[in-house]
């Protein structure tokens, strides 16, 4: 049997909860103040993802130099660096409006990335 202790990160409590399993199989979640706290725990231990957030450079901007994006929706957690790396050279030409997307299918994820402010 395993036991793996989270922090919840869906509200602001922070609950420290407990993820029990038996041959990678979820037996308990405890410690969690709400639902969405046993949601995330066996979500996470099962399939964790995140939200990736960055910037790229504006091209034909007299104002701004760059433009910080995410991601449109969560990415596998083992994906994040191939994320990364795949922004490694991309550059955004003006204008950006919010929800612009700057890059499809970003490293084969089928999400993509878009603009979070203008530019």
């Amino acid at each position: 049997m395993e036991k793996r202790t989270l922090t919840c990160i869906r509200c602001p409590r922070g609950c420290a909860i407990t993820v029990t399993l038996d041959e990678g199989q979820i037996t308990s979640v405890t410690g969690n103040s709400c639902p969405r706290g046993d949601r995330y725990a066996r979500d996470e231990v099962t399939h964790p993802v995140r939200t990736v957030t960055s910037t790229v450079p504006v091209t034909g901007s007299t104002s701004e130099k760059a433009v910080s994006v995410k991601t449109a929706s969560d990415v596998p957690k083992d994906k994040v660096m191939d994320v990364m790396a795949a922004l490694v050279g991309v550059t955004a030409k003006a204008p950006v409006e919010i929800g612009d997307v700057i890059v499809r299918d970003v490293a084969g994820t089928g999400v993509d990335i878009v603009a979070t402010k203008r530019a």
